[in-house]
């Protein structure tokens, strides 16, 4: 915002949510634009302002496009379950940018960017109403050719993904993230890196040592990538001779097979880094099943199994949000036990560990209102 007061040709649109979804350091440049006459008691408002806000999705979705066709750039900053208020006016803009592509005389416009926040695994306080992901289900049914999804699991992967989609021309780009503090897992150089590739294992966190693992542990999103790496910690502890590969998808549509779609990467890639015939733990952000529609056309898509949000949403504790749709560590964990053939004839008394720390977890929040300390304190130890 800073850097473009002088062009005056960079805005941000959100429903009154502004501070809300923590973006409230842009009052440091800017203010809300406001025409009618102001009070000594308005806070960041001006005839100037850069950031437009108002409670209805339509008309910021409306104001942005607008925007756009004038030559200029913008985002679109939205709780994620309310996104879908625009669903419509999001089909028609993208129909519209693919027809273009056909017509010569029509410059490539800005991306219309959508960052959504306050999402589902963080809308604890709000409850069920509040907790939707499936705008990303309704964008991947669009041209590949126009649409992308980013699912950044740290600050740094975020800023590295907005810095590519404000850059870009002529897309729809949903970035989903998350606005609670959080673990910090790459370095910038990491994390721009691991943005260019889309996708890619996580040496660090990793223990096959470049061989073939026992299973995969693949995630994307802020909080599945949180319990997927919780949950390897956990069987680390418990098998510390097992072989774990962990995978990180920032670019969703690099799942898809090349042909598919640009980001797509080819069988052979998905292969070497997903294996053909080794069990696939998908820790995925929105509706399981559209991992498996985008890689069902992979051959180790029989080995694939997905845990994501299924419907399950109430008022409750962050970490119990992730209990109830089964993506949590300790179930996470319990699936790889389940997979591997080694460790269901040892894994006898790490399975009731697990059903006995679900158990402590119930009790807990119901008495405390809280996830458990070393759950709600954990961070990578290694």
């Amino acid at each position: 915002m800073k850097l473009n007061s002088a062009a005056r040709n960079f805005r941000v649109f959100g429903p009154d949510e502004t501070a809300s979804n923590r973006l409230d350091a842009l009052f440091e440049a800017t203010d809300k634009i406001f025409m009618e006459p102001l009070l000594p008691t308005d806070i960041h408002l001006s005839t100037r302002g850069r950031v437009m806000e108002v409670l209805s999705e339509h008309m910021c979705q409306g104001w942005l496009e607008g925007y756009l066709l004038t030559g200029r750039h913008g985002w679109f900053s939205c709780y994620e379950a309310f996104i879908h208020i625009v669903d419509s006016m999001f089909n028609q803009h993208a129909k519209w940018l693919k027809v273009t592509r056909q017509i010569p005389w029509r410059r490539p416009i800005a991306s219309l960017n959508y960052l959504l926040t306050s999402h589902v695994w963080r809308q604890d306080h709000n409850g069920f109403s509040h907790q939707d992901p499936g705008f990303i289900d309704h964008v991947v049914n669009k041209k590949a050719d126009i649409v992308r999804v980013y699912l950044p699991p740290d600050a740094n992967t975020l800023l590295s993904v907005a810095d590519h989609c404000l850059r870009s021309r002529h897309y729809v780009n949903v970035i989903v993230a998350g606005k609670q503090p959080a673990l910090q897992w790459l370095g910038m150089d990491a994390a721009v890196e691991h943005c260019a590739n889309g996708l890619g294992i996580w040496e660090w966190a990793s223990t096959d040592a470049g061989g073939e693992p026992d299973a995969v542990m693949a995630c994307a999103g802020d909080i599945p990538t949180l319990e997927t790496l919780a949950a390897v910690d956990l069987l680390r502890q418990h098998f510390p001779d097992i072989r774990l590969r962990v995978v990180n998808v920032v670019d969703l549509m690099t799942l898809e097979p090349s042909t598919e779609h640009p980001h797509g990467i080819s069988d052979r890639e998905f292969d070497s880094i997903f294996t053909t015939d080794r069990p696939i733990i998908f820790a995925y952000h929105g509706y399981p099943w559209l991992i498996h529609r985008l890689t069902y056309r992979r051959r180790n898509h029989s080995n694939l199994h997905v845990r994501g949000y299924k419907e399950e949403g109430t008022t409750t504790t962050p970490f119990d949000m992730t209990v109830r749709n089964d993506l949590d560590r300790l179930h996470l964990a319990g699936d790889v036990v389940d997979r591997v053939p080694r460790l269901q004839r040892a894994g006898a008394h790490f399975k009731q560990f697990l059903r006995d720390k679900l158990a402590e977890h119930e009790h807990y929040i119901r008495e405390h209102g809280d996830d458990l300390p070393e759950i709600r304190d954990w961070k990578w130890p290694y």
